[in-house]
This record gives C-alpha cells, structure tokens and sequence, in this order.
C-alpha cells in the first residue's frame, strides 16, 4: 500500500509539472535582452544554490539535509535518501529609459521538479524538468520624419519588436563515487520548445505606407550533455574542502527553422490588414542550433551542520552560437558566484528559529551581450532561507524560499536598464523509498 501511494505522488507531481511546461509556451519574461541568443538562459539551479548566490559546482550534500544540484551530476554522489523537490518562481522587472516613464512587470510560472534516488552508498540518479530559456518582449522605437532623424514629428516611423517563447530540459543523471574522495557523473538532457520573433517598420501617420514585416520562428528539440566531477578534501571529521568542475557540452539541436518576411497595410485606427505579399519565405525543416561550450569551475568549504562558504565561476563560449548557420553575434560571457550558508544550531530543540539555514551570495555577470557598442553586465545579492518542517524517523521536510534583487543594463546609450526581483519558493522532501519491509 505505501508503495502504490508513494508511486501516485511521484505520478502526480510529474503530471502536474509537465502540465505547467506546456502551459508555459507563452513569454514568462519581460525584458528586451532576451531578444538576443535564446532568450535569457537559465542557470540548473535550484532555490538552495540560487540563494548562496548561485554556487552549486563545489556543492553537494549542504548541511545535514540532501538537495538535488543538477548544475554539476558529480554531486549526486552525496545523496542518501531519496529527494523530490517542486518549486514555484516569481519574476518583477521595471525597466527604465532615459525620457520614458519606467515599466513593471510580473509573471509567475511553476520552476522545476526534481527527484534524486540512491542506487547504492555513493551513487544516485536524478532526473526532473526545468526552464531552460524563457523568451518575452514588446516594444517600439520611433524615428521622426521618415527616419531621417530631423526635428520634424511627422511622419514618425515606428520599429515594433516583439518575442514570445521558452524552452524547456528534461534531463536524466547519474553520479558515483571513486574511492573516498572522488565523484564524477553526467547528465542527458532534452531541450525542447518554440522561440518566435517579429519585427515591424509602420508608418501610422501615411495610410498609403506598405509597411513590412520580419517573421522568424524555431521549434526546437535535440540533446545536451552536462558532465562534472567534485574532490573532497577531508580536514577534519566534520570540516571538508571541496574541488568542483562542470561543463555542459557544444551539442547541436535541430530546429524547424521559419524565416518570413512580408508586407501589409494598417487603416487610420492602426489595426492591420492581411498581409499582401510574401518578399522572403524561407522554411528550413531541418536546421540546426550550435550551442556553445560552457566550463564551471568551483570550491566551497564546509562545517557539517554548521556553514558553508563557497565561489564559482564560469566561462561560456556564446560568441560561438549559430541559428540555422547564423551566427547570433554574441560575446563570450563571463559570471563570478560567491555565497554561503549558516546554521546557528541544528539540533536545537527549544529554538527553532536556531535551526534555520540562513542564506546569502553574491552575483557578477559579464552576459554574452553587447549593444550599441556597450557591454551588459549584471549585479544581484542574493539571500535566502531553509525552513525545516516537523519530521519523523525516515521523513524530513523542508521550505526554501530564496530571492534575488539585482540589475542588468545601463541607462547610457540609449539603453535601457533593468531592475529586477526574482522569488523562487520550492518544498523539498527527504525519504527513505524504495526499500524492502518486513511488513506492509
């Protein structure tokens, strides 16, 4: 009986989260850099990691309670129970632009489900759903006087920007030890999603002007490889410095690849008409995405029970990345992670506010973008908290809730600068499964 409801949970967390993913085709981003690349890229990190700034390549078992850390496999080497973790995310972005009033944004989406199983002592699968891109902006720029730029305000020129889309990884992993201080394992992952992109050149003030129209659009699905390996560096019975490197693989994906370009009339209201001719319809069945090569290198030391410190950082071949042989003019990108974590006494049973963990990192990103001749960067803190929840002999609980404050951008060139809020919420469940009873 134990085992057939436990096997129903599993069914209906899966269900319910693959569910989410394909309500979740729409934008669940609105920033006008995801315009770039895939959209924005998001890191396999789940809300533990996120909190500590994001580290996870030197991280394995945090503590005295096991976590999924898909962003290095060599890690599942450390779990001794079986792990389901399900989370929700929370995304507020205002944008500001000099001479523009500033913008907020809210979307909220179902994040990730997660499950690790041990095989043996020092060896665990895990595998699990998670975003891997998430495509979404609308905006417009106008020029005056058919573009010319001159003081005039007639005959304004609106260029419309628009996308909308994501993707999503399913991954498989298994990670084992070797001897008592190494561990190494890999993941497989299917990416699969849309991305679609338009441009528009209107001329609202001249019902005569054939405005044009550029319609491009991938659906995507293909492998990804991600492979890691961790060495631990035992100082003392509970003190343990820990080596970390991980990589995800230069794969290719197909893509049915979708070029269009068109031409269309809008009345005196603005509403448009059906388009009236196709200048370009390129359909490309079987196009392929280069993705780029991405190589993480972390330490972390570690308390048992008590702290733990940590740094990563990663270097990712963007300037590599190609949609259907075009090359997506990218820079190769550079991120920098610092973060920890503090338990002021675990085993305390009259203060529970005690054996909290308690969460907090630091972020800086040289992102893959460079526009109007201005290099991107990112700055976040991060922080967070590890609620525990009431447990038994075989089962424990626990709450993460973990937020990220942080900008991307600059208001210099034109640009437009982000200040954003991400809220990542998930519930973490440690059990004992798959395991013979005596009794049932």
């Amino acid at each position: 009986m134990i085992k057939n409801i436990r096997f129903i949970i599993v069914l209906f967390l899966f269900t319910v989260t693959a569910i989410g993913v394909k309500a979740q085709s729409t934008a669940t981003t609105s920033s006008p850099y995801s315009r770039y690349g895939l959209g924005d890229i998001n890191p396999m990190l789940l809300p533990q990691n996120v909190a500590m700034g994001g580290i996870g390549v030197a991280t394995n078992r945090v503590g005295n309670f096991y976590s999924i850390n898909p962003l290095n496999p060599a890690s599942y080497s450390s779990i001794g129970l079986t792990v389901i973790d399900i989370g929700t995310y929370a995304k507020i972005n205002t944008l500001e632009k000099t001479g523009s009033p500033s913008q907020t944004n809210t979307n909220i989406r179902l994040s990730h489900i997660a499950f690790g199983i041990p095989i043996s002592k020092r060896s665990a699968i895990s595998f699990g759903l998670m975003p891997y891109s998430e495509l979404g902006y609308s905006y417009r720029q106008v020029s005056s006087n058919f573009g010319t730029g001159l003081p005039a305000d007639t005959n304004a020129v609106n260029y419309v920007y628009s996308g909308d889309g994501g993707l999503t990884k399913f991954y498989v992993g298994y990670g084992f030890g070797i001897g008592k201080h190494l561990s190494i394992g890999a993941n497989v992952s299917y990416i699969f999603g849309n991305l679609k992109e338009t441009q528009s050149t209107e001329m609202p003030t001249v019902g005569s002007f054939l405005n044009s129209r550029i319609e491009e659009s991938n659906s995507i699905t293909g492998l990804n490889y991600d492979y890691g390996a961790q060495y631990t560096i035992d100082l003392s019975a509970r003190k343990h410095l820990t080596l970390g490197y991980s990589a995800s693989a230069n794969t290719k994906l197909n893509t049915s690849n979708s070029y269009i370009v068109s031409s269309y009339y809008t009345n005196t209201n603005g509403e448009q008409a059906v388009a009236t001719d196709s200048l370009v319809n390129n359909q490309q069945p079987s196009a392929k995405i280069q993705l780029p090569m991405i190589n993480r290198f972390g330490i972390s030391y570690q308390n048992d029970g008590k702290f733990l410190v940590g740094a990563d950082y990663t270097m990712s071949n963007w300037s590599k990345l190609t949609v259907a042989g075009v090359n997506k003019d990218l820079k190769d990108s550079k991120t920098f992670n610092v973060g920890g974590q503090f338990t002021p006494n675990i085993n305390s049973l009259s203060n529970y506010f005690a054996t909290v963990d308690y969460r907090l990192g630091f972020i800086y990103d040289q992102t893959y973008l460079k526009v109007n001749n201005t290099d991107i960067k990112r700055y976040a803190v991060t922080g967070g908290i590890g609620l525990p929840l009431r447990a038994n002999n075989t089962s424990f609980y626990r709450i993460n809730i973990a937020a990220e404050v942080g900008k991307r951008g600059t208001l210099t060139n034109n640009l437009v600068k982000e200040n954003y809020i991400n809220i990542h919420l998930s519930f973490t469940l440690n059990d004992k499964w798959f395991q013979k009873y005596r009794f049932d």
